[in-house]
């Protein structure tokens, strides 16, 4: 490790480390981010997982939040081979029926597609749609007045409500449908408060900026972030791991883009008993069981829109989706899960060897679950993808153990960095004036386990490096 003295240490380079990584070395603040992985990444990496040529993400696969992330959309990450991917359709929803309902980049063509329930769609999303550019820097930040209050108000008027209670607009199996997929995206029961927010801000996403994927991978995105840093004079160390205080070079600030339990694991003696405990009493959420595959050609869906879509939601009908949620969040494995499925070898050609295809899924399971969820998992793709389980060549898989073991901020298999319910919605990981300072004025927070949580968009790592610049170096942050 390096001995040279620096302004501010970032431990964890995951998307949100990286991005206050960039936001102190802008606002000309040394850094030196220290990686546990001999790659950057966190989240954002791509290995071969199955057979040699076949490139699988590892953990995130479709970033809706990074292309409308207000912080990317400041840096010139294309500048560093960064290329997003539009499938044709953003995602589907297949059904027992053979057909699909489809998230279209056009909210009209979407809110066509849904018959009866064509203006209950307009009429929940259009507000949400028509204020996305100024709404979603609203939404993507912590509890703070808002530059948009009058439409932030509408918004949280619906995305605090329970999805369960939403659905009642709706009366078509297709529209219910397309809401469930949309909302499990929460990890929680839909009869819990806030997970209406996931499902608006998933479907606005889809009709502003679509869901694309990374060419070569999501490990492109992590790697364009670190090529930046590195282009504006930081430093990062890789297969370094910090167990301690100790381990950390002497410097003004750290910034953790760490989980509540890693870092009272290394700095827990240096904070107050008060804030220690609040940490303590972080929820993590749910855990996910997940699958790659290595396929001869393209899982062979039955509805058609399956083919030409990114995501594909599996689950039929939202009493179906709901209740596989309800019983995850109750120790229940479901027979029939919610399945995230996308392939992006359809629509990038070097995730794979000529005329071969890669698949990714995961299915929700309870907390640090060690339980097999592959037949349950292949069952529902061959149910609306006959034939599905002839073309795989190979597999991968990864319990919620294996995935906090590859990755240590997704404790139990929780990718969100905690529970997104609504005690833990603002006031992730703590209740303070400042969500991202710690009880120590030398550390602060920056991963998903603050506001506004999971996603690859870098905004906690943003508001987390904005915070310390003011506090630390009396500067500020680039404006977004």
């Amino acid at each position: 490790m390096t001995s040279k003295n620096v302004d501010a240490v970032v431990i964890g380079a995951g998307p949100n480390g990286l991005a206050a990584a960039i936001t102190l070395q802008l606002a000309g603040i040394s850094v030196l981010v220290i990686e546990r992985n001999e790659k950057v990444g966190g989240g954002l990496r791509t290995a071969e997982l199955t057979l040699p040529g076949f490139k699988h993400d590892v953990c995130s696969a479709v970033h809706p939040l990074a292309i409308a992330s207000p912080f990317f959309k400041k840096l010139p990450l294309s500048d560093y081979g960064l290329e997003f991917i539009q499938p044709t359709i953003s995602a589907a929803h297949p059904f027992d029926d053979g057909k699909a309902v489809t998230l279209e980049r056009s909210l009209i063509d979407t809110a066509d597609s849904l018959g009866h329930d064509r203006d209950a769609y307009l009429n929940l999303m259009s507000p949400t749609v028509g204020n996305w550019d100024e709404l979603i820097k609203d939404i993507l930040s912590p509890l703070k007045m808002p530059g948009h209050p009058i439409e932030l108000l509408r918004f949280g008027l619906t995305a605090l409500r329970s999805a369960q209670d939403v659905s009642g607009k709706f009366t078509t199996q297709k529209a219910r449908g397309l809401w469930a997929g949309m909302a499990a995206h929460s990890i929680q029961p839909f009869q819990k408060l806030t997970t209406s927010a996931a499902a608006m801000v998933l479907l606005a996403a889809g009709h502003k900026g679509g869901w694309p994927i990374a060419k070569g991978g999501s490990q492109s995105i992590a790697d364009a972030l670190a090529g930046h840093f590195i282009a504006l004079g930081g430093k990062i160390e890789t297969g370094i791991e910090i167990k301690s205080l100790a381990d950390i070079p002497p410097t003004k600030v750290v910034l953790f883009d760490l989980t509540p339990r890693q870092i009272l694991n290394i700095a827990g003696e240096d904070l107050s008993a008060f804030y220690k405990w609040q940490l303590n009493r972080y929820q993590s959420g749910s855990g996910v069981f997940k699958i790659d595959w290595a396929l001869s050609e393209p899982a062979p869906f039955t509805a058609p829109a399956c083919k030409s879509a990114g995501t594909i939601h599996l689950g039929n009908s939202f009493e179906e989706i709901s209740l596989s949620e309800e019983q995850v969040s109750k120790g229940i494995y479901p027979a029939k899960p919610f399945v995230l499925f996308t392939q992006p070898s359809v629509f990038d050609c070097s995730r794979a060897p000529v005329s071969k295809h890669t698949a990714w899924a995961y299915c929700h399971v309870p907390f640090g679950s060690t339980i097999d969820m592959t037949a349950q998992i292949e069952n529902q793709v061959e149910r609306f993808a006959p034939g599905f389980k002839e073309v795989i060549l190979a597999k991968s898989t990864m319990n919620t153990l294996q995935l906090e073991q590859y990755n240590p901020n997704y404790i139990g298999g929780d990718i969100n960095g905690g529970a997104f319910d609504i005690t833990q919605l603002f006031s992730r990981p703590a209740l303070r004036f400042s969500p991202y300072r710690t009880s120590s004025r030398k550390f602060y927070i920056c991963s998903s386990s603050t506001p506004p949580g999971g996603g690859v968009h870098g905004m906690c790592g943003y508001y987390a490096a904005k915070r310390a610049l003011k506090d630390i170096f009396g500067l500020q942050a680039i404006a977004i």
